[in-house]
Parts: structure tokens; C-alpha cells; sequence
């Protein structure tokens, strides 16, 4: 059974750093892609970046480029999500998924989920 955790969400203030952990377990993921999504109260849930396992090149949305940095560590099959000079635009639950997308920012094309982690960024 593939399971994916999220960690390493919280409260901080605007301009802090936080690094999100996703500890991926269950099945091979050497050809897939760990997307990173967000969702804010009353907003849809957004794309904000993706690693792919195989190469470690990790894909960005236009409103975290230069402030978050996606990295992966094969030996742990964690993937990890660095998010420099937060603002409180930033704040929401953010999720782990994997799967194969062709779109690499499609969430419909992720086939597995983690349970999310908040994020909490004051002003």
C-alpha cells in the first residue's frame, strides 16, 4: 500500500524558511514524480512545485520561483520542499503526491495523496 506523509508544516513569520518532508513508502518510485500542492481557505488547490526521482530536476510555479526549492533523497524516499522568505500569500495546507503525470502540474494526474500539512504564515 503506497502511503506518502507530510511533515515540517507550522506557524512562522513572513520571511521565515520552513523545509516540508514527504516520506514516500509502499512500492518503487524510481519513475515517478513527487508534485507539491497547496490549498488555501476558499481557494482551489494549486500546483506549487514537482521533483522528478529519476533525475532530481524539480518544476515551479511562477509564484515560488526563487523562494522554494524542491530536492529528493533517494535512500530515504523522501522528497523535500524548502520554502525561503515565506509570505502570508504562501500560507495554506500543503500535499504530497506521486504518480506519472504527463501534465506535471494536473493534480487529476497524481495517483497518490498524503494527508496534508498547514502552513501558517503571519504578517
Amino acid at each position: 500500500q503506497v502511503q506518502l506523509v507530510e511533515s515540517g508544516g507550522g506557524l512562522v513569520q513572513a520571511g521565515a524558511s520552513l523545509r516540508l518532508s514527504c516520506a514516500a513508502s509502499g512500492r518503487t518510485f524510481s519513475n515517478y514524480v513527487t508534485g507539491w500542492f497547496r490549498q488555501a481557505p476558499g481557494k482551489e488547490r494549486e500546483f506549487v512545485a514537482a521533483t522528478r526521482w529519476t533525475t532530481g530536476i524539480t518544476y515551479y510555479a511562477d509564484a515560488v520561483k526563487g523562494r522554494f526549492t524542491g530536492s529528493r533523497d533517494n535512500g530515504k524516499n523522501t522528497v523535500y520542499l524548502q520554502m525561503n522568505s515565506l509570505k502570508p500569500e504562501d500560507a495554506a495546507v500543503y500535499y504530497c503526491a506521486a504518480g506519472t503525470p504527463r501534465g506535471i502540474g494536473d493534480q487529476n494526474q497524481y495517483a497518490y495523496w498524503g494527508q496534508g500539512t498547514q502552513v501558517t504564515v503571519s504578517s
